[in-house]
């Protein structure tokens, strides 16, 4: 019988399918929307949500944890310093799966796991220094 057996394996061993859903929660952070597979999107949402629900607290202890967790420590800077105060209000569900289609080399389902409230960020191009004219 499968009891408490409940998180889907990925086609990897313990150890690098842990590395992948580090990674993938620490990317999440930092950019606060990535597309992925939906079976990965899926697997990696309680993680990130655990960390955001973390930032609210913003203990040391609760740092510390987060810093086990994830690789970047400019992401556990967000984290707690962004992330935490725009979500204490917000009693869980700081995330959101949008399905968007299959892969096109392979047929896999995609979605975009995204943090609710980032959707309407627009991406700042940076302009180009004008080079000054010769004379």
């Amino acid at each position: 019988m499968r009891h408490l057996v409940k998180r889907k394996k990925l086609g990897r061993d313990t150890s690098h399918r842990r590395a992948l859903l580090r990674n993938l929660v620490t990317s999440f952070l930092e950019k606060e929307r990535i597309r992925t597979t939906l079976a990965k999107a899926k697997a990696a949402r309680p993680l990130a949500e655990k960390m955001i629900t973390l930032a609210r607290k913003d203990t040391l202890h609760a740092k510390r944890q987060a810093l086990s967790f994830i690789y970047k420590k400019p992401v556990v800077k967000k984290l707690f310093e962004e992330l935490g105060p725009r979500f204490s209000e917000r009693p869980g569900g700081y995330t959101r799966i949008v399905k968007i289609g299959p892969r096109a080399g392979d047929g896999a389902e995609m979605a975009i796991l995204e943090l609710i409230g980032s959707e309407f960020k627009k991406k700042v191009k940076k302009k180009a220094k004008e080079k000054p004219k010769p004379k």
